[in-house]
């Protein structure tokens, strides 16, 4: 009873006695090694850390402030893009409304530039764009007019990428309704 709740040395377990066995191994293989020996192996010992501290450590380190410093550029151009957009933004609710009259003016006149890839029909104080085939620069330079032209605001969108451009439908609010 007693023997089977003793502790179990390191030396006991297979596993255990392999490593003992070679642990006794090297330290005999080092008493062995002239001087000049020892030397050698220690100055390799301290090349292999110092090359594994630079591998685990500061090399890992150095990439990060290295992708940190083009990551920032990246994000200060975005931060001014939005501030950009702020801008206008504030521009446009500070612009005097428009009058529907003039807004479907504005947005028929847009949408005749689309050719026959846009159609609009107008629903109350709401716009529906129906696209075919419609590029982006087209769709973007549309968007951009009666944004600031008819101070519509885009409230949905139903499209699909095609090899033209774009399909389906864009819904547009003129006036003071969402």
């Amino acid at each position: 009873m007693n023997a089977v709740n003793e502790p179990r040395s390191a030396a006991d377990t297979p596993r255990g006695g392999v490593v003992a066995g070679a642990a006794a191994a090297a330290r005999t293989r080092w008493s062995s090694l002239a001087a000049r020996e020892r030397r050698l192996v220690g100055v390799a010992a301290a090349v292999l850390g110092l090359y594994l501290v630079w591998a685990l450590a500061v090399q890992p380190a150095l990439r990060t402030i290295e992708r940190a410093a083009v990551e920032r550029e990246s994000l200060e151009s975005q931060w001014q893009a939005m501030l950009r957009l702020a801008d206008e933004a504030r521009q446009l609710r500070a612009a005097p409304p428009v009058s529907r009259d003039e807004a479907v003016e504005t947005l028929q006149a847009a949408t005749a530039r689309l050719g026959a890839a846009g159609r609009l029909t107008l629903q109350g104080n709401r716009a529906v764009l129906m696209l075919n085939g419609v590029g982006t620069a087209a769709l973007r330079d549309w968007l951009a007019e009666v944004r600031s032209g008819a101070r519509a605001r885009p409230i949905e969108a139903t499209l699909s990428r095609v090899a033209q451009g774009y399909n389906g439908t864009l819904v547009v609010a003129i006036g003071g309704d969402a």
